[in-house]
């Protein structure tokens, strides 16, 4: 027997009010009507608008401002960002990387502590000490241009490289497993240089050596 869910009030009316923001009714910044006229125009009560209106607000669509009202803050739902990494291919998981990376490392030049370049140099280390492991070796890899980031000082950076690390330790993986990569030395001698550069505060050389290491993985995929 197949069973017929029914949906909630309030999500049915939360997916009209949504359907009605995307169609251009109620533009980036603009008030919505009143409980009041809002309710007799979805055929439900003020309660479940204010419920639908709840939910909206919970995914960054809608704001209530107390005393003045409830305004459109996005024209849709943001996607999940798991959900985008997840889909990402590994030319975009590359692409972020060194939108990300780049700037990272030339903040790391200028602003590194020498704990944390310590940390860079042990981690530069303990890459080398695990070629033998697939994934014990992109792990390896990961804490080393999370020291980077780490050093950069930016905790904004920071999250932005955590929250990537599940998608991006899967991509290299798979590059990896694909032979889609640059000779052992060359690669160390690469990360080597990074490191040299951040120790020696030159930005500008940090930010140069992480962007063409990077590019160049993405060229050797194309």
């Amino acid at each position: 027997m197949v069973r017929i869910k029914r949906t909630p009030l309030a999500d049915q009316a939360a997916d009209v009010l949504m359907e009605r923001i995307r169609a251009g009714e109620w533009p980036l910044g603009a008030r919505l009507p009143g409980e009041t006229t809002l309710a007799p125009q979805l055929g439900v009560g003020r309660s479940t608008v204010r419920e639908a209106i709840r939910q909206l607000a919970g995914k960054g669509v809608l704001e209530t401002r107390q005393g003045a009202g409830v305004f459109v803050t996005a024209l849709d739902v943001t996607e999940d960002w798991d959900a985008v990494l997840q889909r990402a291919g590994i030319i975009s998981v590359i692409e972020a990387r060194i939108a990300i990376e780049a700037e990272a490392a030339a903040y790391a030049a200028e602003r590194r502590s020498p704990q944390a370049l310590r940390a860079i140099r042990k981690a530069l280390s303990d890459r080398q000490e695990h070629r033998g492991s697939t994934e014990e070796y992109v792990d390896a890899d990961m804490r080393f241009h999370r020291s980077i980031v780490a050093a950069a000082e930016n905790p904004v950076l920071l999250e932005l490289f955590d929250s990537f690390v599940p998608r991006l330790r899967q991509a290299m993986i798979d590059m990896l497993r694909l032979g889609r990569s640059l000779s052992e030395d060359e690669d160390h001698d690469a990360h080597a240089d990074l490191t040299e550069a951040i120790a020696s505060r030159d930005a500008e050389v940090a930010h140069r050596l992480s962007r063409t290491h990077l590019e160049s993985l993405k060229a050797a995929l194309q």
